[in-house]
């Protein structure tokens, strides 16, 4: 039993506290993971002195309605961490002049990726639909519980570095993630017909030893992301097809990423046009698809795929 849960609205500022505490920590362990040395708690002060070339100890303290101690603190802190530079104010010697360092900006430009990745993994887990702020916490406790707010970040942090992410081609040990991940996706999104199973068993027999391609994106040497570039009967002209990211990995555009390289590849190789097959419910993949230059074309009445209602194009040589 969580005693500060049961008590509800009056133990409103420990829980609070206990949050507050819960995500500075959190936070600590994320810079360390990336080797950043530098404290979450002086995060706010070094955001208002680079929002702005110079300013004062008593304009920081303005801008975060902070106690005067409490500023002077957390500079002297960034003082001593070389990380802000200190001069007297021309006008009057009692103030002082406080700036970023040549090691301030250098820390700043390495922690901006990590800071964008801790704001992104906190509007997900703070998207929350309840009732009071006391409901609106027990729920993210347990999302807490869950996933700790470290591993989500760094998990960003990672997926979202594009030198992490590595696209290769088919060699029979992928024959195992090609099948798992596809069958993974259709298995959520839809089923899987037996044309399905046929091909994702068999990938050599069906796609590279018919003159196709497979990618793979890999992501700290682990498999997240597939896709297939299959021959049609009509000379120079693919499928786009089989394309599935893990699901611990989607929204990172992963999926953007082996397309991208599908239609370089493809171009590289003069391919005449990239075909592939949908269905609407999936608005979000029809949206990137058009952003990336398909067209809607009319579906043949012998589609390959029962749950397809939509055959789109990508043209990519003019003749």
């Amino acid at each position: 039993m969580d005693a500060l849960q049961g008590l509800g609205e009056t133990g409103m500022g420990s829980r609070l506290k206990r949050l507050s505490e819960y995500l500075m920590r959190e936070t600590q362990v994320v810079y360390d993971e990336f080797n950043i040395d530098f404290d979450p708690y002086l995060f706010p002060t070094l955001k208002v002195i680079m929002n702005k070339e110079k300013v004062t100890n008593t304009e920081i303290n303005s801008s975060l309605k902070t106690t005067q101690p409490a500023t002077t603190q957390a500079i002297n802190k960034l003082v001593k961490k070389g990380l802000v530079n200190l001069k007297e104010d021309k006008n009057d010697k009692r103030k002082k002049i406080i700036s970023l360092s040549k090691k301030g900006k250098e820390l700043i430009e390495k922690m901006s990726p990590i800071w964008k990745s801790i704001e992104h993994t906190l509007v997900e887990y703070t998207s929350i639909t309840s009732n009071s702020l006391v409901e609106h916490i027990n729920i993210l406790e347990k999302k807490f519980d869950k996933k700790d707010f470290s591993a989500a970040i760094i998990e960003h942090v990672k997926m979202n570095n594009s030198s992490n992410l590595e696209i290769v081609t088919y060699k029979n040990s992928y024959a195992k993630n090609f099948y798992d991940l596809n069958i993974e996706w259709l298995t959520t999104y839809f089923y899987v017909e037996p044309y399905d199973e046929e091909v994702l068993s068999k990938p050599e027999k069906y796609i590279v030893n018919k003159g196709g391609h497979i990618f793979f994106a890999k992501l700290n040497n682990e498999v997240v992301g597939t896709v297939a570039l299959m021959p049609m009967e009509e000379t120079n002209v693919f499928e786009l097809t089989k394309m599935a990211v893990s699901p611990n990995h989607r929204g990172h555009k992963i999926g953007q990423q082996l397309m991208q390289h599908c239609i370089n590849f493809s171009k590289e190789n003069k391919f005449e046009k990239l075909v592939l097959y949908s269905n609407r419910i999936l608005e979000n993949a029809i949206y990137i698809y058009r952003k990336y230059g398909f067209v809607e074309v009319a579906m043949e009445p012998n589609s390959p795929y029962k749950r397809g209602d939509i055959k789109m194009e990508l043209k990519l040589l003019n003749k």
